[in-house]
């Protein structure tokens, strides 16, 4: 990680993949006798179950098939970023920018590709890569002002990161005032975010709350604020996040575990909430955007400590932990119960 210049999570909205579908017109066959459209929906339908290999494989046969097609190469993009295989990921985004240059999807996300990759390499390398990933993120942004996912993925980065790499808090504080111009919500949470980054929390909590008050458009901007919520204990407004959530689209599975949360917090309602949660790492798919299994057996182990049991507690805190080492919000549980 290079907490210096890389300054928040990329949590940027996913495209509505029915759309994305639809996209592909043509009806070339494919090596495993599907048409392009029908093994396009099928590596869709593999994507939003989490099977990513079989996504890939069914990609790279459409790929060879219509080899002009950048939507292919976009999810393949999407589909190696949540595999974290992250050289091919920016070799799928790379290609699908080559084949059409002007769509302004495409760059956002061979940025956000480079950016996680520059999360993960050496000083110099991540200097290279954060210079890519600012100058795509720009680009998307110039093509389509309306591509909010793509100006909070560029604010984030210049409220982060220092001006050796292009960024810088003045450019951020004019390109928010330029999207709030265009989508209030967006505009509060990008606020919030830049002071979340700072670790200004009691400035950033009231954009957060401006935001979900806002009638915003992106579920995804919403569980951000949730996961936010989540991290700092804030019951009311996790709870908040789930109506608002839910209202957006409610068959998100972070809804149910956001709700879980909320009741293991109040300290209600424990047992539906302790289903809830292993409910959702059973049967939900791992996204980069969504609450990691780590972080429900943390849940879980602050549940335990709400029935008095302490040694359950350490074993979901224990889990947690060789799931994610550097997980702090467990390792500071642990360490907590251990001495009581």
């Amino acid at each position: 990680m290079l907490p210096i210049f890389w300054g928040g999570p990329m949590r940027i909205s996913r495209l509505i993949y029915a759309v994305i579908a639809l996209l592909f017109v043509a009806r070339l066959s494919t090596a495993n006798g599907m048409n392009s459209g029908e093994a396009f929906e099928a590596a869709l339908r593999a994507y939003i179950q989490g099977d990513y290999p079989k996504a890939v494989q069914i990609l790279q046969s459409a790929s060879e098939a219509e080899q002009r097609n950048g939507e292919i190469h976009l999810l393949l993009a999407k589909t190696y970023y949540e595999m974290e295989d992250r050289d091919r990921a920016i070799t799928s985004a790379e290609r699908a920018v080559a084949i059409d240059p002007k769509r302004s999807v495409y760059h956002e996300w061979l940025g956000r590709t480079y950016g996680e990759k520059a999360d993960h390499c050496g000083w110099l390398c991540a200097m290279s890569l954060a210079k890519k990933a600012r100058r795509e993120f720009s680009t998307a942004v110039e093509l389509d002002e309306r591509n909010f996912s793509a100006m909070q993925a560029l604010i984030e980065f210049d409220c982060g990161a220092p001006g050796i790499v292009g960024g810088g808090e003045d450019k951020a504080l004019k390109e928010i005032e330029k999207l709030a111009s265009l989508d209030a919500a967006e505009g509060h949470y990008a606020r919030g975010n830049c002071r979340r980054q700072k670790k200004d929390f009691t400035e950033a909590d009231p954009e957060f709350t401006k935001a979900l008050e806002s009638n915003p458009k992106s579920v995804d901007l919403v569980y951000d604020i949730g996961d936010y919520a989540m991290k700092r204990d804030q019951a009311d407004r996790l709870a908040a996040v789930v109506e608002v959530g839910g209202k957006l689209d409610a068959k998100d599975p972070r809804g149910t575990f956001y709700l879980a949360v909320t009741r293991i917090l109040r300290g209600e309602k424990l047992t539906e909430a302790e289903s809830a949660i292993h409910e959702y790492m059973n049967k939900t798919p791992r996204r980069n955007n969504y609450p990691s299994p780590a972080m429900a057996h943390y849940w879980l182990g602050r549940l335990a400590e709400r029935k008095n049991s302490r040694d359950t507690a350490i074993g979901e805190y224990e889990t947690a932990l060789k799931l994610e080492p550097k997980n702090r919000y467990a390792a500071e549980a642990l360490k907590r119960v251990k001495k009581q």
